[in-house]
């Protein structure tokens, strides 16, 4: 139950101002799982002016609200540490809050983007259009985010305002393409020496770390050695290296151990973005990479991970053409898509060719995907704001077999007519359906954090974790008794909050910011589906953002309440 406290004076004529209250808001009565682990508590939370006040008795503390907390868990808010709301963020109120509300809705209280090596800065004149044509698959209509800075992002984030906390990594991808556009080859001493200026800028401006993504270009043309002296610069500022690995198919265990390397040679601190196997034979390479990684961190390197509790993964349709078909960006590849020949070597190519190592040399391809779960496993997520929105979930082996295609030359005149804005779903992501045990092993590895990996761009069928994956999570840990409630908190609360360096969030403690999610222990959990996917999550009652309610009794309200994260 919810009650306003009368703050009212003594009464009568001449009587004075009524006294003010001690805090802002009361939760009282609530089970309080405060993020570190530590088994749950009854206690009372109050906040005043953005910040956690007492957590405890809150004895005779006069609040301008309280909320009746009973029967609710009080936790942190969680943390998405792999968003990709890159350009949303860069949207007015009305945009964040019409596509990230259901975000919200889950409890998440605070994204980091400039996830996979993906994003819009830093962006030179020259790289502006490469990036574009890179990101169009999540950028929503009317978005745009032209040259930046990193710290120009942040900025113009701040002066807009955010619906919720945002940060970011230092993306690889802008940062090469800056540097020597988006093509194949090692990059020149000058070339490096941009990237690290570019880099230590973004770092300086309070980016939490550096990406990479080695299955997208331009990262997959990026040597070993390239990545460890820019993780090198990463490492002396004690930030943070994540890595979409090379490939998660037949490249997986190769892919693994790179990113070890990486984390031996530079002394970094490295996290495998999303730990996956994609395609049924390579599940059973899950158990040898967590075993790698274990076996990493017992010599001394710090090595984390991070996953999303659903067995299809969402991306651009652009990822499943090898890398040579891929230089030069998005107008490029549909040039090549036009060229009858061309397609006849991607035919050939994406029906026969494995990912091979080193997979950044000359003809080289990190990870086939259509090889991995063939073309009934790669669904149309999602075309232009303008195009058949009627595709959106259905397989590519599907849509080519009802129009007498071949599904390359479906695919390819797909992305010529959408002009290369063509979200998909990969199926087969260490599981599928209901066959969830290789996906459970990521998930309950003491070394996992919890994430999205998904937006909601407003157009087509988006991933059901942008609305749900938090409290999926949940909701998998009550049915199947997996770990305590505390440690599952802990993975999407200050388990996050301490890789990346995020101070005063992801924990319940009196001087804390105040981000906070109330839910019903018993009822909380998903409702997004593949057909249904913006069903908003059930058992969520209360999201408070920096000490501001989101949500109430179950009900969105919004405001611009959030605020920019720096390192």
């Amino acid at each position: 139950m919810l009650a306003f406290l009368l703050l009212a004076g003594s009464g009568g004529a001449g009587c004075g101002p009524a006294e003010p209250p001690d805090v802002d808001l009361v939760l009282l009565g609530g089970t309080i799982v405060d993020g570190t682990g530590a088994p749950p508590r009854r206690a009372d939370v109050a906040v005043k002016d953005g910040r956690i006040h007492t957590v405890g008795d809150v004895g005779t503390l006069r609040a301008a609200r309280e909320i009746d907390a009973t029967g609710l868990v009080v936790a942190p808010g969680f943390i998405d540490m792999h968003s990709h709301a890159d350009l949303i963020l860069l949207g007015d109120g009305d945009t964040q809050q019409r596509l990230l509300a259901a975000k919200i809705l889950q409890g998440v209280t605070s994204v980091i983007v400039g996830n996979c090596g993906l994003g819009a800065a830093p962006a030179t004149a020259d790289a502006e259009p490469l990036l574009s044509g890179l990101n169009a698959w999540m950028t929503p209509a009317g978005a745009s985010a032209g040259v930046l800075s990193i710290g120009q992002y942040l900025d113009r984030l701040e002066s807009s305002g955010l619906v919720l906390n945002a940060g970011t990594l230092v993306p690889h991808g802008p940062v090469r393409i800056s540097s020597m556009g988006l093509g194949a080859g090692a990059p020149s001493k000058t070339q490096i020496e941009t990237m690290r200026r570019d880099l230590a800028a973004g770092l300086d401006s309070g980016a939490f770390g550096l990406s990479v993504g080695l299955i997208y270009p331009p990262g997959m043309y990026s040597a070993t050695d390239e990545l460890v002296e820019l993780a090198r610069d990463v490492a002396s500022r004690n930030r943070l290296f994540t890595c979409h690995v090379r490939g998660s198919s037949e490249t997986l265990v190769r892919a693994t151990e790179e990113l070890i390397r990486i984390g031996r040679q530079s002394g970094a601190r490295v996290h495998h973005s999303h730990l996956e196997a994609v395609g049924e034979r390579f599940w059973p390479e899950i158990a040898r990479v967590l075993a790698l990684e274990d076996d990493a961190r017992s010599t001394g390197v710090r090595i984390s991970h991070d996953v999303f509790p659903y067995t299809r993964a969402a991306t651009m349709m652009s990822a499943i053409f090898p890398p040579w078909a891929l230089e030069g960006g998005v107008d490029a590849l549909l040039e090549r898509l036009a060229d009858p020949d061309v397609r006849e070597r991607l035919r050939f190519e994406l029906e026969s060719r494995v990912g091979e190592w080193p997979p950044w040399r000359p003809g080289g391809w990190p990870h086939n995907l259509v090889g991995a779960v063939g073309w009934d496993g790669i669904l149309v997520a999602s075309v232009r704001a303008d195009g058949p929105d009627e595709l959106a979930g259905r397989s590519l082996a599907e849509l080519a077999h009802e129009r007498g295609r071949d599904p390359l030359d479906y695919v390819a005149d797909l992305m010529l007519a959408q002009q290369g804005r063509v979200g998909q779903l990969v199926d087969e992501i260490s599981g599928r359906g209901d066959r969830i045990d290789p996906l459970l092993s990521i998930f309950t590895h003491p070394a996992a954090t919890v994430i999205s990996d998904a937006e909601d761009y407003g157009r087509g069928v988006p991933h059901p974790a942008h609305a749900g994956a938090f409290v999926r999570a949940l909701r998998l840990n009550r049915e199947r008794s997996l770990l305590s409630l505390q440690e599952v908190v802990r993975r999407m609360t200050s388990s996050p909050a301490l890789l990346l360096g995020i101070e005063g969030r992801g924990v319940i403690r009196s001087g804390a910011h105040a981000d906070l999610v109330l839910f019903d222990p018993l009822h909380v959990g998903d409702r997004a589906t593949w057909s249904e996917p913006r069903n908003t999550a059930q058992g969520v009652r209360w999201v408070i953002i920096n000490g501001r309610v989101a949500v109430e009794d179950g009900r969105y309200v919004g405001g611009l309440f959030g605020t920019v994260l720096r390192a």
